[in-house]
């Protein structure tokens, strides 16, 4: 039972902000010692206080930051530390990792016991983050409901992978030609779709030649060889792959777009997106796994700096404007969107988004498939948009002139716009759109800040090593002169948690605000070199500095910044 001294600041901390009038204080008390509850339960389900307000105040009073798990995605609780006993002995959650930091979800900042406990059991450190009671109370039955319900897909055998359940959309047509009883592929092809999520790799490759097949997973954007079936089976595997997909396989001359819901457990599926290519010597098929996890994993997932953090929460904030996101395919543009998205989900807004394709469904938003065969285009999607009272537009990229006008009409007339440009730093962007055609004072007047980003692929925290670089080194490298001798460089070892010394990824950003001063370089007709310059000025850090953080915290090798920063 929680401590008098503990119940008393607590109480103190209420009472200061007007939840509970100073002479309840001692009533309070004398009444939850006869309760078997935890004391904030006690508060907001007996004295009928606000959760919310509690944890307000306590956040304030404590210093410890507040969140909000009502679109926390709880299948992202890591599964090495979902203890039961732990969890409803404490009234606490761990949230998620960051590094060898444990972030804990609690309603009582003054149970420091809790963390230790935590701690001592799991081995990484605590941070205590502030949650509402009820929010708290909802989050835990769902870990805990899930963790019932969820299959183990390390356990599976033989007769489970035969039945694995391919959901069914009734709204398609079924597809030409029958499946055919082949058991043995369909076992085979069930366990490599298994395989690649547990692995976490993000696409599948599979690729027929003259005497090979090969399959390929990309694990944090590097592809890997899993496995060389013999090639007779090319033909097969194509076919099943095809069946599941729902695509006509029959048709092997020309390429085929599809998708398979894959159903994990009663609560959990994970989407395929499937590309089917004619190849040579049979066709090649890539699959793309889209979790929808992904998209809620929250900012802070995602390993944006506090300073970058703080000017895209600020632009998000905006009634108007625009928000571009750019970088190269693979680099985690469509992540940072939906984050931004799913901050932005309220009742209170219309948001639609025109995407080609539509890679994760969104509660709550209204998202539109481009189909340019059928005259869905991005422009005529946007022209729509403007037509049904949007707060909130994302156009999934910006390809031509006339995307581009109709985009920024939109943010200069009381929108807020996010959209994407493949270029490679947050200065090409502004160019790009203008070399597309759209005039200087559109450019200046409409974008608010640029994202330029890549994914880096993150260290394994149990095998990395000290890497030993000479000083003189990272300095030419373009580490600051006066940080040297302050943090500790790694390097990648290898080990049965990892793949090749990484393990995930975390994101790289250059973030930077459309100042005064870089609108009057973009009217005078400046070049990239100019703008970079003058964001250098501003104190933003390129893509290169930020990559440099990443290494300087251990977060990342200085391989790896070398590999997605070069050029």
């Amino acid at each position: 039972m929680k401590g008098i001294h503990q119940q008393s600041s607590l109480l103190s901390a209420l009472a200061k902000n007007s939840l509970i009038a100073h002479d309840q204080i001692v009533e309070i008390n004398e009444a939850f010692n006869e309760q078997e509850k935890p004391f904030l339960r006690f508060l907001v389900e007996d004295k009928h206080l606000n959760g919310h307000s509690i944890a307000s105040v306590l956040s304030r009073s404590f210093g410890y930051p507040l969140i909000d798990l009502a679109h926390f995605d709880t299948s992202l609780v890591p599964e090495g530390v979902r203890n039961e006993k732990l969890i409803k002995k404490h009234n606490a959650l761990p949230l998620f990792l960051r590094g060898k930091v444990l972030f804990v979800a609690m309603s009582d900042p003054t149970d420091l016991d809790a963390l230790e406990d935590i701690q001592f059991n799991t081995g990484f450190s605590t941070e205590l983050v502030l949650v509402d009671e009820q929010s708290l109370q909802n989050a835990i039955e769902a870990v805990l409901e899930s963790e019932a319900d969820a299959l183990d897909i390390s356990d599976i055998d033989s007769d489970e992978l035969s039945g694995l359940e391919v959901q069914e959309d009734k709204s398609d047509d079924e597809p030409v030609g029958q499946e055919q009883d082949d058991a043995p592929i369909v076992v085979y092809i069930n366990k490599i779709l298994l395989d690649a999520i547990k692995k976490g790799a993000s696409d599948l490759h599979f690729e027929p030649y003259e005497h090979t097949y090969r399959i390929r997973f990309r694990i944090d954007g590097i592809l890997n060889e899993i496995a060389k079936p013999p090639v007779t089976l090319a033909s097969r595997m194509a076919a099943r792959l095809k069946v599941m997909s729902k695509l006509d396989i029959a048709e092997r001359r020309v390429p085929q777009d599809g998708r398979i819901k894959l159903a994990l457990s009663k609560k959990k599926s994970i989407d395929f997106r499937v590309s089917t290519l004619p190849t040579m010597w049979g066709e090649k098929i890539v699959m793309r796994i889209l979790d929808s996890s992904s998209a809620m994993l929250g900012i802070d997932m995602l390993g944006y700096e506090p300073d970058q953090k703080n000017i895209y929460m600020e632009a998000l904030d905006q009634p108007q404007g625009m928000i571009l996101v750019t970088g190269p395919t693979g680099s985690g543009k469509t992540v940072s969107l939906y984050t931004g998205l799913n901050i932005l989900n309220t009742e209170q807004r219309n948001i639609s988004t025109a995407e080609d394709p539509v890679e994760i469904n969104l509660e709550g938003i209204n998202q539109v498939q481009i189909n340019t065969k059928a005259g869905l285009t991005f422009p005529s999607a946007l022209r729509s948009f403007l037509r049904q009272d949007p707060d909130i537009v994302m156009v999934g990229e910006i390809r031509d002139l006339e995307t581009a006008e109709i985009a920024i009409k939109a943010a200069q007339t009381g929108h807020l716009v996010l959209s994407t440009l493949h270029t490679n730093s947050a200065a090409e962007t502004l160019t790009r759109l203008l070399n597309m055609g759209v005039p200087a004072f559109n450019v200046a007047s409409s974008v608010s800040i640029i994202i330029a980003q890549r994914l880096a692929r993150r260290l394994c925290t149990q095998c990395k090593a000290e890497d030993d670089i000479p000083h003189e080194h990272l300095t030419q490298m373009g580490f600051p002169e006066d940080k040297l001798g302050t943090f500790t460089i790694y390097k990648p070892i290898g080990c049965d948690e990892c793949t090749g010394g990484y393990k995930g990824r975390v994101g790289i950003y250059e973030v930077v605000k459309i100042t005064q001063e870089v609108a009057s370089i973009i009217m005078e007709g400046g070049n990239s070199l100019d703008i970079s310059k003058q964001f250098a000025k501003e104190g933003y850090n390129n893509l290169r500095q930020s990559g440099i953080v990443k290494a300087m915290s251990g977060i990342t090798s200085l391989e790896e910044v070398n590999r997605v920063t070069a050029g």
